[in-house]
């Protein structure tokens, strides 16, 4: 079943917005890129799923992705990218020597978020 990516529209986590949960007023969920850049970053995100995401399994908070070892290096770069304008999540990138595992970890505050991260990640994915 072919994967199908949710619209390049804006979300929560566009430029200058803060979706925080009340619960976690001091945690701050923002995503720091500008509006191109925002785009580019979530269409390079598509990209690599298209092109070799293998398997994910979604969960709250949680989304454990296994990409083909040819894009480990894309992978590393995109992590590396995400760590620094996404600080609320926890990324997480191995290589078992068979294929590349991505586990992409947020907090309860950054539920919504999450979300709508997630969905770029592993298109087609959404819980039900």
């Amino acid at each position: 079943m072919p994967l199908t990516p949710p619209p390049l529209a804006e979300t929560c986590c566009t430029p200058g917005t803060t979706p925080v949960a009340p619960e976690a007023p001091s945690l701050e969920i923002v995503c720091t890129l500008g509006g191109a850049d925002f785009r580019n970053r979530l269409s390079g995100i598509r990209d690599l799923a298209g092109r070799g995401l293998l398997d994910h399994e979604r969960k709250p908070l949680r989304l454990h992705l296994t990409y083909d070892r040819a894009l480990q290096a894309e992978l590393q770069a995109i992590v590396d990218d995400e760590s620094d304008c996404c600080r609320f999540l926890d990324f997480a990138l191995t290589d078992d020597g068979v294929v590349i595992h991505l586990t992409i970890t947020a907090p309860e505050a950054a539920a919504v978020a999450a979300e709508e991260i997630f969905d770029h990640f592993a298109p087609g994915s959404r819980r039900s």
